[in-house]
């Protein structure tokens, strides 16, 4: 990290990387032209991302690059060659969520920055110690993330921290949304998000709906801006403030470094007390753009009515007097940033000396911070009419043109009555100036580098040895969010494993439920929570010995926090991935089995093809269950009818009168909204025999016992007995194993 302190701007372009380091960004993170989480941004091309890392580099600004998409596994086999020439440039590192990349880019470019992506939800110290320890340089936190949280992160372990400070805030933990995907196959996985949270919905209970049409808008922020609370963010120990933005023009990337920049340096310069934001700068920021006005995010505030804009998101109101007087002021405003940080270039100040004397050749020596070159030119002649004077050759070698440099001072040695032609002075000031450029540059510029795809690494063949027989019948695992359904699957001989999730399980009965399983012949396994904060830390922490005593078979988890407390806090359990720790190519599968786990949870988002490509049959399929389109701090019981920590069923409806059901899970406070439809891979036999994976999941979250019956008697018959499924009972959806996701 080139900067102690480093304010990290958006580009979705090269222009908007040209604003952004004009305007006084210390770093520019931007998506190459595969593979980044804005798919639809105006991203460069190769060469003119080589020139976009070139240009930043002159200006003194590091360059990051957006990997931070889950690749498919013929995809991964294209990122070494892909990178190549951006790691040959001196590209200053990589923002990463699959961890499968991490460990490719770890191995092939081993002196590569590798920050990991906030779509790794990295929650605490423990999951932010973990991919430490794996070799990142950085992690960027979940936005959802308070001071306190950070503070931790901070005093625990010794890794760069960086944190949204400015812009849009995503309603689901970034790399937990499949709401998109599952509506309508555009994944934020593959940063092709439709946003159907800025989209209207009714909060219904039953038939009856509890929200206002006026505040229909119920899973859209407003945007957050933190220009008041910098230094607490800053002394958190947040080292790189970032902010969102890739999509937006560069008039506005502009406009929101300018501001920040100037409180940064406030701050660094005199301390907490000058940093009290001016009302002109406030006000400019919300004229860039907002969401019903703007929030501090989650930084002091865990969710709330306050985050949210609840109206029709948009930067301007309703087309009144004062909705056309505030769209004209924006347009001025944007003339005057494109004026200013987008029709000209910054100059970066250099020095430089100039000897002239007869019969010697002239000599020309710039400087740029550590780097000096020098230039000689033909020799000076005594001057026949008038010498030249120091005035003479200050206006004409103090010319820089069109090139990113000026003179911030230009010593003249000149001794005697001497002349020199001007094309020769010319031609000795570019050179230099050019001479300068080069070897500044030369600087971040690596050695050529041969890569290899995955594949053809030495003894790492990752293709499936093809089965001599599909299988016939699986091994079925259950899931129950409810444990008083849990002799529905103990009655069953074919139900291997029972998993209890801990959202609403009573902890001090585990052990009873464990001995229940066991007698019955099958595996007890505890399913950790989606979101594993310091609360719910604090929680599984306390109860350590009660969890170790109580006679588990495995746990699954959810995410990297889980699997850093377990190795923290020393207990060794056998671990299952659900399908949130991704594994969708054979690297990430290679980085979990190296962390011993068990076996994975095939990915919701890949299609029969890729998964047969992927290798099932160490794995759980996902055959039944109501899918989380997303996992959420916001509260939609609190915003509409207000928090009395009581667990409560309601729906979501859309405009269509889908009703997605949502669950409030007080415990560790989140919330949790399950798709509309089950996904039910009951009529899709075939399909599943040709994959051939190690076991069926079938997953409880609102069904009743009568339901729960039902569809345990049909999965065994269809899958186990080799019979016949009645025909289905409401609606139900085969998810991705038909279209999978682009």
């Amino acid at each position: 990290m080139r900067h102690q302190t480093e304010l990290l701007a958006p580009a979705g372009s090269l222009e908007s990387l040209r604003a952004a380091v004009n305007a006084g960004a210390d770093a520019v993170y931007i998506g190459g032209s595969r593979f980044g989480a804005r798919a639809y941004a105006d991203n460069p091309d190769e060469k003119s991302l080589c020139d976009g890392i070139r240009f930043a580099h002159l200006h003194g600004c590091d360059l990051y690059l957006t990997v931070n998409t889950l690749l498919k596994e013929e995809e991964l086999e294209e990122l070494g060659v892909y990178l190549k020439p951006y790691y040959e440039s001196g590209l200053d590192g990589v923002i990463v969520q699959d961890l499968g990349v991490f460990a490719y880019l770890r191995e092939v470019f081993p002196d590569l920055p590798l920050h990991a992506s906030t779509q790794m939800t990295v929650l605490g110290a423990d999951g932010a110690a973990f991919l430490k320890e794996q070799g990142a340089a950085r992690v960027v936190t979940a936005r959802e993330l308070s001071l306190e949280e950070i503070r931790k992160i901070h005093d625990t372990v010794d890794v760069e921290i960086e944190s949204f400070v400015h812009g849009a805030l995503c309603y689901c933990y970034s790399g937990q949304c499949l709401f998109s995907s599952m509506l309508g196959g555009r994944s934020g996985n593959r940063g092709r998000c439709a946003q159907p949270c800025r989209l209207p919905y009714q909060w219904k209970d039953g038939k009856r709906v509890l929200n206002s049409p006026k505040e229909s808008y119920l899973l859209s922020p407003k945007d957050m801006c933190t220009i008041e609370i910098l230094p607490e963010i800053l002394e958190a120990g947040v080292c790189s403030l970032k902010i969102e933005g890739r999509m937006k023009r560069p008039e506005y990337t502009a406009g929101v470094v300018r501001i920040y920049r100037k409180y940064l340096d406030r701050y660094l310069e005199y301390g907490k007390e000058r940093c009290r934001v001016e009302p002109q700068d406030y006000a400019e920021l919300l004229a860039l753009y907002n969401r019903g006005g703007f929030s501090r995010g989650y930084y002091q505030t865990h969710n709330g009515r306050e985050l949210m804009s609840l109206a029709k998101p948009g930067h301007f109101g309703e087309k009144d007097r004062r909705a056309v007087r505030e769209k004209q002021e924006y347009e001025a405003l944007l003339g005057r940033l494109h004026k200013q940080y987008l029709e000209k270039d910054r100059k970066e100040k250099i020095q430089g000396i100039f000897r002239i004397s007869e019969g010697f050749p002239v000599e020309f020596a710039v400087k740029y911070k550590d780097t000096e070159v020098c230039v000689t030119g033909a020799s000076a002649q005594k001057a026949r009419k008038q010498p030249m004077t120091r005035e003479d050759l200050e206006r004409q070698l103090g010319k820089t043109g069109d090139t990113p440099f000026v003179f911030d001072k230009l010593e003249i040695r000149l001794e005697g009555g001497v002349f020199c032609p001007v094309g020769e002075l010319n031609r000795v000031r570019r050179e230099a100036l050019e001479k300068l450029e080069e070897a500044c540059l030369l600087k971040s510029f690596r050695d050529k580098k041969d890569v290899i795809a995955p594949l053809e690494r030495e003894g790492k063949d990752v293709k499936e040895a093809p089965l001599e027989k599909r299988r016939e019948s699986f091994p079925l695992r259950v899931s129950l969010e409810n444990p008083e359904l849990l002799p529905e699957a103990l009655a069953y001989p074919e139900v291997k494993s029972v998993y209890l999730t801990s959202e609403r399980l009573d902890f001090s009965r585990l052990g009873e439920y464990a001995a229940a399983c066991h007698q019955a012949g099958k595996e007890c396994v505890l399913v950790l929570p989606y979101i594993f904060r310091l609360e719910a830390r604090n929680y599984f922490l306390e109860r350590l010995e009660l969890l170790k005593n109580a006679g588990l078979d495995a746990a699954v988890v959810k995410n990297i926090d889980e699997l850093g407390f377990l190795k923290a806090c020393g207990w060794e359990i056998p671990l299952i991935a659900d399908h949130s720790l991704y594994a969708w190519n054979q690297e990430a599968r290679r980085f979990w089995n190296s962390q011993k786990i068990l076996r994975d949870t095939l990915p919701l988002e890949l299609n029969g093809r890729e998964l047969s490509r992927l290798g099932c049959r160490e794995s759980e399929l996902i055959a039944y269950g109501r899918l989380p389109l997303m996992t959420t701090a916001g509260c939609l019981y609190k915003t509409v009818e207000g928090c009395d920590r009581r667990p409560v069923r309601r729906t979501l409806a859309d405009r269509y009168q889908k009703e997605f059901p949502v669950a409030n899970y007080c415990r560790f406070c989140y919330n949790v909204i399950y798709n509309c439809e089950p996904l039910c891979l009951l009529y899709s036999q075939e399909e599943v025999k040709r994959l051939s994976p190690d076991s069926l999941r079938l997953c409880f979250t609102i069904e009743s016992r009568k339901e729960t019956r039902r569809i345990l008697a049909d999965f065994v018959q269809v899958f186990c007995r080799g019979g016949q499924a009645g025909k289905p009972e409401g609606g139900y959806t085969k998810g991705h194993l038909k279209r999978g996701v682009q």
